[in-house]
């Protein structure tokens, strides 16, 4: 596959509890960048110092600005050099890179490029809903890791007992396919209930399940009842390095009184779990792939998301948008 097409955007790249007295790094496509709450907000800079290219994020924050652990020079919130110790008269002109960045309902967002509007963040965003935020960090490709997030039939056996049931007996599913410029998403109706643990412990009657990716690399879920939605998910994934992505998301429920904040505080801990999972088999998938003959995965006839991804990932239209594809599935 292509390399991803750079649109411009807003890429959740941490928790907004990640920036706190200390600077924090991350990489975003391969290149360091830190974060730090200067005078005017956070800040997002490239994570070398003009000087001698040390990492700034090493360093601390003096009065709104981060300064350098190796010579003491100090860059304000837009990139500029404020002061080099020792130096006597006026500064000159040193900056680095400055990414302009946001905080958005407990997360931090790095432009890529120079995106207009508001960041998305969620697919509940704007209702009343609780939500719970998490970050993580997974051996993959963005491509495999929203797939695997989207997936419905790994659950059978990666998560068995936890999002399905210990049994064999599958229920025949009805799968409809819909897409448009940036999004696909698959539409599964006839499963009354999952029958693992979270389904147990949080849902009642299901009466669908969208699984949704939408550009550039987010990965959502939704669990459907009688009386509207139940759970939700919405990752926003990223490329760290070459071999591993980095994950920003909500969990999403409605509130129902008391119950809802009950239902949240089992929902993290049980999603996390589910989470490890999922870290464990891509990280076995990744390691094993780098075995000579190189090798491209199988496309299934139950991977209905697979090829509208990697098209939406290339900047091309998903094939969903020419209309509804429908298939059966037994789940």
């Amino acid at each position: 596959m292509s390399e991803p097409v750079k649109k411009d955007h807003w890429q959740a790249v941490s928790l907004s509890t990640d920036v706190g007295r200390k600077p924090w790094r991350l990489l975003l496509d391969g290149a360091p960048v830190v974060l730090f709450r200067s005078t005017t907000g956070i800040s997002a800079l490239f994570d070398r110092c003009a000087h001698r290219l040390v990492e700034l994020s090493t360093g601390k924050i003096v009065e709104g600005e981060i300064e350098c652990p190796y010579h003491g020079w100090r860059f304000d919130g837009d990139g500029r050099c404020t002061a080099i110790p020792g130096h006597v008269g006026a500064v000159p002109h040193y900056r680095v890179r400055r990414y302009p960045a946001i905080e958005r309902d407990g997360v931090v967002f790095v432009a890529v490029g120079s995106p207009e509007g508001e960041p998305y963040l969620h697919c509940m965003q704007g209702q009343d809903v609780i939500v719970r935020r998490v970050r993580s960090s997974t051996q993959s490709t963005v491509i495999d890791a929203a797939e695997n997030i989207l997936d419905a039939t790994h659950t059978h056996f990666t998560h068995k007992g936890l999002l399905r049931g210990l049994s064999a007996k599958r229920h025949l599913v009805h799968v409809e396919v819909t897409g448009g410029e940036g999004w696909v998403e698959a539409c599964y109706t006839g499963e009354e209930r999952q029958q693992g643990l979270i389904s147990r412990l949080l849902e009642g009657a299901r009466t669908k399940t969208i699984g949704r990716f939408r550009h550039p690399g987010i990965a959502e879920l939704e669990y459907w009842g009688t009386n509207g939605l139940v759970l939700a998910t919405t990752f926003h994934l990223r490329q760290a390095d070459e071999r591993t992505v980095e994950g920003v998301g909500w969990l999403i429920g409605p509130r129902q009184g008391g119950i809802g904040h009950l239902k949240a505080l089992a929902f993290k801990p049980l999603f996390n779990i589910a989470l490890e999972q999922d870290r464990k088999v891509l990280k076995s998938a990744s390691d094993n792939a780098r075995f000579s003959p190189e090798a491209l995965p199988a496309i299934g006839p139950l991977d209905f998301l697979r090829r509208d991804i990697a098209a939406i990932m290339e900047g091309k239209m998903p094939s969903a948008a020419a209309g509804p594809r429908v298939h059966q599935i037994e789940l």
